[in-house]
């Protein structure tokens, strides 16, 4: 009779309480559609790990054991929700501080409120981005949407820090110039971006957008 102590499971890794995070594929699987084989055969790399950006290049694809990635047209429409939505708030904030630019004269418009608006209008999107993609991966345009902000490398919801640094490349050149211009180049990027389909903010914070349903 063996007098080694009963093991007992440790505490639950608080990782795994995220219901989206990439798990392993099953044994005898096809992997992930966007797999590609070493060239030359040969055994397959370890499943996860490494530099996310050299998967899909003879080596285990990020996108493994993920769901497909967003429609970019739909990834538009949801931006669009959202900025209305957050545009509402500016609007309604604007008018309570007295920063409000939009007048019917020209001349009447004064540059630090035009800046005071641009600033808080950059300040609210950040704050809005930030705190729900950390807490569900989705903003409301992207829940509405069914899609979701997943960590490249494991599928997980992105950190505060990470949300931060998504949202802060696609919103803090708003306070300053060429808003709307960035917001279509920073965004439309993903129309273009092979092979994880990802906007210039995804690629700084190394996240893609993937379908939920």
């Amino acid at each position: 009779m063996s007098t080694e102590p009963p093991q007992y499971p440790g505490p639950p890794d608080p990782d795994d309480n995220d219901p989206f995070r990439k798990q392993p594929p099953p044994q005898g699987s096809g992997g992930s559609p966007y797999d590609t084989p070493p060239p030359g055969g040969g055994a397959p790399p370890p499943p996860y790990g490494g530099d996310p950006y050299g998967g899909g290049y003879g080596g285990q694809d990020p996108l493994a054991g993920m769901p497909p990635l967003a429609d970019s047209g739909k990834r538009v429409l949801a931006r669009i929700i959202d900025m209305l939505l957050v545009g509402v708030v500016v609007w309604l904030l604007s008018l309570l501080f007295q920063t409000n630019e939009y007048d019917l004269d020209p001349d009447k418009v004064e540059a630090g409120k035009s800046f005071g608006q641009s600033l808080l209008a950059a300040v609210l999107y950040m704050a809005y981005d930030s705190y729900l993609i950390s807490k569900t991966g989705q903003t409301l345009g992207k829940k509405w949407m069914g899609m979701r902000v997943a960590n490249l490398n494991d599928g997980a919801n992105p950190t505060l820090q990470t949300a931060l640094v998504r949202s802060a490349v696609l919103w803090l050149p708003f306070a300053f110039c060429c808003a709307c211009i960035w917001t279509a180049i920073c965004g439309g990027w993903s129309f273009f971006d092979k092979p994880y389909k990802q906007g210039l903010h995804d690629k700084a914070a190394k996240t893609v957008v993937v379908s939920v349903n």
